[in-house]
This record gives C-alpha cells, structure tokens and sequence, in this order.
C-alpha cells in the first residue's frame, strides 16, 4: 500500500502534501501497535478513556466526554466498565462535594502502563533499523509536530 494521493477539493501546497503523508502514516501506524493494544483486554473506547484518566488525572463524566468527544451516556457506560473491572472508581471531589469525579485505580495505572510499553515496544521494532541520522531526523519532527500540538 502506498500514501494516496491529496484528497481532490485540498490545494496543492506543502503543508498540506504533508499533512497527507502523515494522516496515512498516523493511520497504519496506530493499526500496526493494535495488537499491543488487544492485550490489555479492554476495548479501544475504554483503554482512550482509561489513558484520559492516568495521564489527564480525575475528571467529571461531563469533561471526560468532551474529551472523548463521545456523549455523556456513552462515557458513563464505559466508565461503569471500567468500575466493574477495578480499573476505575467515582470519588466525589474534595473542593466540592456535589462533583463526582472520575479516578484511575492503582490496577488501571499499572493496566495503561504495561499496554503503553507494549506500543512502545512494538513502534522501536519499527525504527529499529534506521540509522542514527535517520533518527534523529525522526525525533527532529516529533519535536516540531510536539510544539504545534503544545505538548512540548
């Protein structure tokens, strides 16, 4: 499989060439770490949410589902699965006791963190190969791509 061309009604211009490139290879790559992700035994909707909560920290359903971009039945429904499976609790807020807050289990950390190295694992078998220039070239535009997503 090869990376399509830009789809028709975009302009031609480098950016958006690029922005091609990458969707395509966004795409395959996360197909590629799935099965990593099939491991943990939770579904790609819970295992999002479970990731939002140990690296977003506790949220109301209501923010968690904006998040998710999904409703907030849909997130209560996964969030009861979670509950149900240990990996996941409803607190109520200590700052406002009318809140409920969504928290991460000692037991959905350790569940994230070892799906989250199994991706890890199976993306440097990926680069594993490429030379150190290549590398660094990667990293290069990992950094560029971190600072417009403002993780960096």
């Amino acid at each position: 499989m090869s990376i399509p061309p830009v789809p028709d009604g975009l302009p031609r211009r480098p950016a958006v060439r690029s922005a091609n490139q990458l969707h395509t290879i966004a795409v395959r790559l996360l197909r590629a770490v799935r099965t990593a992700d099939e491991r943990t035994g939770l579904s790609a909707p819970r295992l999002s949410l479970l990731s939002v909560l140990v690296f977003g920290g506790p949220a109301p359903v209501s923010r968690l589902a904006k998040i998710e971009q999904i409703s907030a039945p849909a997130v209560t429904k996964l969030v009861d699965g979670l509950e149900q499976a240990g990996l996941a609790a409803r607190e109520r807020a200590p700052d406002d006791r009318r809140v409920v807050l969504v928290v991460p289990t000692g037991a959905g950390r350790e569940l994230l963190e070892r799906g989250r190295a199994a991706r890890v694992a199976a993306i440097a078998e990926l680069l594993t190969g490429l030379s150190r220039a290549d590398l660094k070239t990667v990293d290069e535009a990992l950094e560029l791509l971190a600072r417009q997503l403002h993780l960096k």
